[in-house]
């Protein structure tokens, strides 16, 4: 697993991606495949309750080692939690990850996520790949 060098940039692409669990337990957001030679700067992450009539918890992971396809289950690497289960009301979007919060996902590595719910949440992703 090579880090991608940010000083000698090739192109940098702005991209979006949404899901929504349709499962209650944890499926990836997001994947950078190991030999992909880029490197992700996550801008946003937000949780958007569409349940019509309950709170639903929302949470995030980073996988090392791990990175599969979205919506899949995360089948190997090691758990670094940076969000867990936090109670997002009906009808209501909370930001997991801003600008604020610099996270770089490296080759090899992915974001997790779930929402306790199936179909209970919505993610947005925005980010910047880098190669």
């Amino acid at each position: 697993m090579a880090n991608t060098n940010i000083t000698a940039v090739t192109a940098i692409y702005g991209k979006t991606t949404y899901l929504t669990p349709q499962v209650a337990t944890p499926v990836v957001l997001l994947a950078n495949a190991a030999g992909s030679a880029n490197t992700c700067k996550i801008n946003q992450i937000v949780a958007s309750n569409i349940h019509s009539t309950n709170a639903i918890n929302a949470s995030l992971w980073i996988y090392t080692n791990g990175a599969q396809a979205q919506n899949s289950a995360p089948t190997s690497g090691v758990s670094h939690c940076v969000a867990n289960a936090i109670s997002v009301p009906v009808n209501a979007s909370l930001i997991l990850v801003d600008k604020t919060t610099a996270i770089y996902l490296e080759e090899g590595t992915s974001i997790v996520v779930s929402s306790g719910t199936a179909n209970g949440i919505t993610y947005s992703l925005s980010y910047e790949l880098i190669s």
